[in-house]
């Protein structure tokens, strides 16, 4: 019995030395410890990350729902416009047409155009659509394309002089620019305004 114990006694001495010769031999096989504090730390730690993930994305979900609500229908306003434009051609092409000029129908056909078009903007206006302003205001790039120069010395370079087509915003939001022309001063003005500067 004696011998027994004795023979596994020295066994596990055995094995104890050949682990720790082993572990010195591959410092892989060293296990790290960890104190329990430096778990609640690290717990604590990714707690904490969690719940500002959680917050950010509440809160980029509260504010998608927010655009989602106040421009939902963006893009049903832009392609709307096109009912505007439409009136306006269809309006124009009626006023121009030789046969039909002065006569009792084309006024009755254009009053019933006009106040389809007024209804129609009035429900653009319930909605928070606007028609952006442009005729003798600064060119300002948010709003306006300029699509082509005038010369004008009556007027500031810069000022819009004739709205090509309407432009209009939802709420803060551009729906489509208003194509513009702008003015110039003529180039006769602006050689002689140089030859005076180099003189």
């Amino acid at each position: 019995m004696e011998k027994e114990q004795t023979a596994k006694t020295e066994e596990k001495i055995n094995n104890k030395t050949e682990g720790s010769e082993k572990s010195k031999n591959n410092p892989k096989e060293k296990e790290i410890e960890v104190t329990p504090e430096d778990k609640i730390k690290e717990l604590e730690d990714k707690l904490t990350r969690t719940f500002a993930e959680m917050e950010n994305q509440r809160r980029r979900f509260e504010k998608e729902k927010d655009d989602a609500f106040e421009y939902g229908g963006f893009s049903f306003a832009r392609e709307s416009l096109n009912l505007i434009d439409n009136f306006d051609r269809a309006k124009q092409s009626l006023e121009n047409d030789e046969k039909i000029k002065d006569t009792d129908a084309l006024k009755k056909t254009l009053n019933h155009l006009d106040i389809i078009k007024k209804d129609l903007i009035s429900i653009f206006k319930k909605n928070n659509i606007e028609e952006i302003l442009s005729v003798d205001k600064k060119l300002d790039p948010n709003f306006h394309q300029a699509m082509m120069e005038i010369e004008d010395d009556n007027k500031e370079p810069g000022t819009i002089v004739q709205e090509i087509q309407k432009g209009f915003k939802m709420k803060n939001r551009l729906l489509r620019p208003a194509l513009v022309a702008v003015s110039k001063k003529t180039e006769k003005k602006q050689e002689k305004s140089e030859e005076k500067a180099k003189k």
